[in-house]
């Protein structure tokens, strides 16, 4: 179980801090006509566990190429590493997680 962790970690490492949503920009106006925030999100595709562990491997394997296997599935590496995140919060996730990166990796 630890090395399952200390895997997660390293490509939670590799990849950019972020949050599982991409911004898109726009403007939420007070009653004055003035811009307040710019908040809307645009969400990303969200993989199982199996399928995050069969793509961390294959970004294992091919590091250069992390983008193009990334946006095959419609992420990025911000919203990749924050469906890692909320994978290493459950357990049985990280189990299933572990068992696709290691079949991957072989």
């Amino acid at each position: 179980m630890r090395s399952v962790l200390v895997t997660s970690l390293i490509v939670l490492l590799v990849l950019a801090p972020g949050c599982a949503q991409r911004e898109k920009e726009t403007a939420k106006v007070d009653e004055k006509g003035t811009t307040v925030e710019k908040t809307s999100y645009e969400s990303t595709e969200v993989l199982t566990p199996e399928q995050l562990g069969e793509l961390g491997a294959q970004i294992k394997k091919s590091p250069d190429r992390a983008k193009e296997l990334l946006s095959q599935h419609g992420l990025d590496e911000k919203s990749f590493e924050a469906q890692i995140r909320k994978i290493t919060e459950d357990p049985e996730a990280s189990k299933k997680y572990a068992e696709a990166y290691k079949k991957a990796s072989a």
